[in-house]
């Protein structure tokens, strides 16, 4: 087994998709019995200080050419393209989706990572991707050729056989306090089914502390406050807690190169009710749920409505999630792919 790098921006315990995908990765390489040392880089990436981006540029232009590194899709698509080209080692890009595609952005900040990205994927020696979605979108709109991308889904453990739903039902929402997360959608949703008895909790730290003050604000001014609780991050045993406890899984994405939430959903057994953004619509199995259009809250709402008023098609989903949880991929899945790709580049 050849060994190799994995360079990672910040602390890599943080509890969004991709660090735990990263995490996770990085881990089983190594249970593999594989040589996996983990690099930390500086924390502001894809936009990082100069100081960040010189400091960033020197520690992996010093990596021996004979040790692949996997450089993490933050940095890949942030690090200028001529401090890039001094790495000798081989480059293994780790693109969960394009940065340059993040709601929200300013225009000309936009423009700048998707041509940034572009350029630097120009020197990689392999892309890795969660989703067949981001690997047809590298290769329709950033010039990567099919056959320089391996596929490589997140993996998930055994599905937890453990329901204790509550009522009035739990509708469980899971990620980042993002714009492209929805959550704005999903409140004003849960806002037109009002009349129908539930309870949300949207779990996901505050990514960014306007969208978390927008949307405290805006559950205040829809009279949910009662209802619909901002619960942060939480650990892995509180986060458990409640998907057991949850009897559908609901999250209006604008965007996702994979969304692991997803199959966290599937792996508890719980219905899914969101939106075909990127790979949602490859990612929740048919059946296991109901797909809307993008920042439709008015579909949205009609779904939830569907789901909470008929407990039939609730169970009938909760049982095909619970036949798709146990398809899953695993992490040791996920760490043979990538295992493939350093021993070739």
């Amino acid at each position: 087994m050849r060994a190799a790098a994995f360079a990672i921006p910040g602390d890599i315990h943080r509890r969004t998709g991709g660090y735990i995908y990263e995490k996770s990765l990085l881990l089983a390489m190594r249970a593999q019995g594989r040589d996996v040392e983990h690099m930390q880089l500086p924390d502001g990436f894809p936009l990082p200080t100069p100081v960040d981006m010189s400091q960033t540029v020197r520690v992996l232009a010093a990596l021996p050419p004979d040790r692949p590194l996997i450089l993490d899709g933050l940095v890949y698509g942030g690090i200028d393209t001529a401090g890039l080209a001094q790495v000798r080692a081989p480059l293994v890009a780790m693109i969960h989706h394009p940065v340059g595609l993040e709601t929200g952005l300013p225009a000309d900040t936009a423009r700048m990572l998707l041509a940034r990205e572009a350029a630097n994927l120009a020197l990689a020696a392999h892309v890795v991707v969660p989703s067949p979605l981001t690997a047809r979108l590298l290769a329709a709109d950033f010039g990567v050729a099919p056959d320089a991308i391996s596929i490589a889904p997140p993996g998930f453990p055994p599905p937890d056989p453990v329901r204790r739903p509550v009522e009035p039902p739990l509708i469980l929402s899971v990620g980042l306090l993002a714009r492209r997360k929805g959550h704005d959608v999903l409140v004003a949703a849960l806002a037109a089914v009002a009349d129908l008895p539930w309870q949300a909790q949207i779990v996901g730290g505050p990514h960014d502390p306007a969208v978390r003050d927008a949307l405290m604000a805006q559950v205040e001014t829809l009279g949910l406050a009662g209802r619909i609780a901002l619960r942060g991050e939480v650990g892995g045993d509180e986060l458990r807690g409640l998907y057991r406890q949850a009897g559908l899984f609901a999250l209006a994405t604008r965007f996702e190169g994979y969304g692991m939430v997803f199959g966290e959903a599937l792996g508890h057994g719980l219905p899914i009710v969101t939106c075909a953004g990127g790979a949602v619509p490859e990612t929740v199995p048919p059946g296991c749920g109901l797909i809307v259009p993008v920042d439709d809250a008015a579909a949205f709402a009609q779904a939830l409505r569907r789901l909470l008023s008929d407990p039939a098609l609730r169970a009938r989903m909760a049982a095909r999630a619970t036949a798709e949880g146990h398809r899953l991929p695993t992490w040791t899945d996920t760490a043979a792919v990538m295992g493939r790709v350093v021993d070739t580049v």
